[in-house]
């Protein structure tokens, strides 16, 4: 039985902008999604082709904060993003790597997230979001994220800004467990209707994240956004 599963619905944007990749390297797999800041054909391309490069580079390198700080900074190097005038195609990530019998890392810039299902049915969050409810909770725009993938700002200038590094990492041990990353379009409808998530994450991961996806949908009241998700069973 295949391990992982993603599903995503355009939603009411015009494109569908948000991307997810696998890359698996000597028993290392790499899991990422990434939510396209914009809707067009080029932030459309651009996603997928930096979802597949990141999911390559977490694998190689056996760790997501190695594999996204080489990716962030390659896109930060481009010269026509030194011109702050210059709106080229950028992403809220969030990248995962697992092997068997080795701690999960996390690694993210922007506020896509990522959350493991205990085997004893508990959710739990590991990331925090880059954005401006963070910054000033709880009243300040979570639509406006801090951090994203095609920034060319470093740790220290994005941190003396809005309090935290660019990129952030997290690390889980391993266990048994499913883990869950999702755009904002797939976890924002579900928890502002007051679901608990745990809730559609029933069954195998296929079926969990064609839940999933259905639900941010249905519930994303009159407007509803690319709604994103991969499912992963640890083990």
């Amino acid at each position: 039985m295949r391990t992982y599963a993603t599903a995503q619905l355009i939603g009411d944007r015009s494109h569908q902008c948000d991307a997810t990749a696998t890359y698996t390297h000597n028993g290392v797999r790499a899991y990422v999604l990434l939510d396209g800041i914009g809707s067009t054909d080029e932030i459309r391309a651009w996603t997928r082709t930096a979802a597949r490069r990141l999911a390559r580079s977490a694998a190689v390198r056996g760790d997501a904060e190695a594999g996204l700080r080489a990716v962030y900074g390659r896109y930060a190097a481009e010269p026509d993003r030194q011109d702050p005038f210059n709106r080229l195609p950028s992403a809220c990530a969030v990248v995962a790597v697992h092997a068997p019998g080795r701690a999960l890392t996390i690694a993210w810039c922007g506020d896509a997230r990522a959350y493991v299902l205990t085997a004893a049915g508990t959710m739990l969050r590991l990331t925090e979001d880059h954005n401006l409810r963070r910054v000033w909770p709880p009243h300040g725009n979570r639509n406006r994220v801090t951090s994203w993938l095609g920034s060319e700002l470093s740790d220290e200038r994005v941190k003396n800004e809005v309090g935290h590094p660019a990129i952030e990492t997290a690390t889980r041990h391993p266990v048994r467990e499913r883990l869950l990353l999702a755009s904002d379009g797939a976890y924002e409808p579900l928890e502002d209707n007051g679901c608990t998530l745990a809730d559609y994450l029933a069954g195998t991961p296929a079926e969990a994240a064609r839940d999933f996806a259905r639900a941010a949908i249905a519930h994303a009241g009159g407007y509803a956004d690319n709604a994103t998700v991969l499912i992963a069973d640890l083990g």
